[in-house]
């Protein structure tokens, strides 16, 4: 018997598809130029890029979980995502 898959599960699993495929072209691209110069530019974009997917399928997910869950309950999840953010900045 096949599963439905839900719209918001499949818009994430396709963020984090395209994410892991960017960080292989990545990879990629450092062994072409096989340069550290140009392999610390490689990475240093990537770091751009992966709060951008973490939000993108936070985001989704909380959209997703919003009318299921109490307002008490999302609270301390984005508390948490506050928390996790200023972490990342400390």
């Amino acid at each position: 018997m096949l599963q439905t898959i839900e719209k918001i599960v499949l818009g994430m699993a396709a963020i984090r598809i395209f994410s892991g495929m960017f960080e292989i072209t990545a990879a990629l691209v450092m062994l072409h130029y096989n340069s550290v110069e140009r392999a610390l530019l490689v990475n240093s974009l990537l770091s751009m890029v992966g709060p951008i997917i973490f939000f993108s399928t936070m985001t989704l997910g909380l959209y997703g979980i919003s009318t299921k869950m109490n307002a008490s309950n999302l609270f301390w999840i984005m508390a948490g995502i506050a928390l996790i953010v200023y972490g990342i900045k400390k």
